[in-house]
């Protein structure tokens, strides 16, 4: 998948996929395969929801957990996109297999 890379060093995170960009906090991410596997299940889950549907979900789904954990890291860890991603990011053929809305099985 063909992506925008940029560096941004005020980004809150290490990297951030707003679709068609992928957004570095610094620029030798750019080089880290895995998390930049991470980012790409992000643009297939957006994709799948045509993009702006998903940046809704992400912040309900977000805004729940904070409710239920009242901790940031564990609201964040726990969002379903996140858990998708953070349990896949490591196997390189993961979006080669992947199902349609394999995020929903995260919730």
């Amino acid at each position: 998948m063909k992506y925008w890379s940029v560096t941004w060093k005020g980004l809150p995170a290490n990297a951030m996929a707003i679709f068609p960009f992928m957004v570095f906090k610094h620029a030798e991410q750019k080089k880290d395969p895995l998390l930049i596997n991470h980012e790409k299940v992000h643009f297939y889950q957006q994709l799948e929801l045509l993009v702006l549907p998903f940046y809704a979900l992400y912040l309900v789904n977000y805004l729940i957990n904070l409710t239920r954990f009242r901790n940031h890291d564990r609201a964040y860890f726990n969002i379903c996109f996140e858990k998708e991603a953070y349990a896949n990011e490591q196997d390189l053929n993961y979006l080669k297999k992947r199902k349609l809305y394999a995020w929903l099985k995260y919730l």
